[in-house]
């Protein structure tokens, strides 16, 4: 991905309630809901807002989703009730919550992988927070050990960000 140039404020905070937005509709609308959602809000982002080669980091992103949250599940983190699961692993309301996070990395969240302590704390704390709302608005279970688990996996998330987009800013 080329360098960033400066994005406006309000640009900026567009991305940002843009995933608010979306987040609420996956998270109370369920699975169908969440298809329309993120195959919109996706599809205006790679033709309107994405970076060259920003696809593949989403892409990955989704995939990382998938994997962790799905062994999260496995492991009995989650109880999704009856609801469908892609790939017997996740619900696709809670999947499509990853590639739609991936969209701010490099928007409205850009100036926080400058600051990986920061970064990393705020992805222990919102990372948790966000799956302890998601799941009392869904009826989702939460094993007692799953926010502690993913307040771990949250920050070493932001940390990897914080030196993935450091390397592609810096090396392009």
């Amino acid at each position: 991905m080329a360098s960033p140039s400066p994005q406006p404020v309000r640009a900026l905070l567009f991305n940002a309630l843009r995933f608010e937005a979306g987040w609420t509709l996956c998270v109370l609308g369920g699975s169908w809901v969440a298809a329309a959602t993120g195959v919109a809000l996706l599809g205006w982002h790679f033709w309107h807002w994405a970076r060259p080669g920003e696809w593949r980091f989403i892409g990955l992103f989704a995939l990382l989703g998938l994997v962790l949250d799905g062994g999260l599940h496995l492991a009995g983190g989650f109880d999704f009730g009856d609801q469908a699961l892609v790939a017997g692993l996740l619900p696709l309301w809670l999947w499509m919550l990853w590639p739609l996070f991936a969209t701010l990395v490099f928007h409205s969240l850009a100036w926080l992988w400058r600051y990986p302590l920061v970064a990393a704390a705020c992805g222990a704390i919102s990372g948790p927070l966000s799956y302890l709302g998601g799941a009392a608005l869904a009826n989702v279970s939460l094993a007692p050990w799953l926010l502690p688990v993913q307040a771990v996996i949250w920050a070493a998330l932001c940390l990897g960000i914080c030196r993935y987009a450091g390397r592609v800013i810096t090396t392009r």
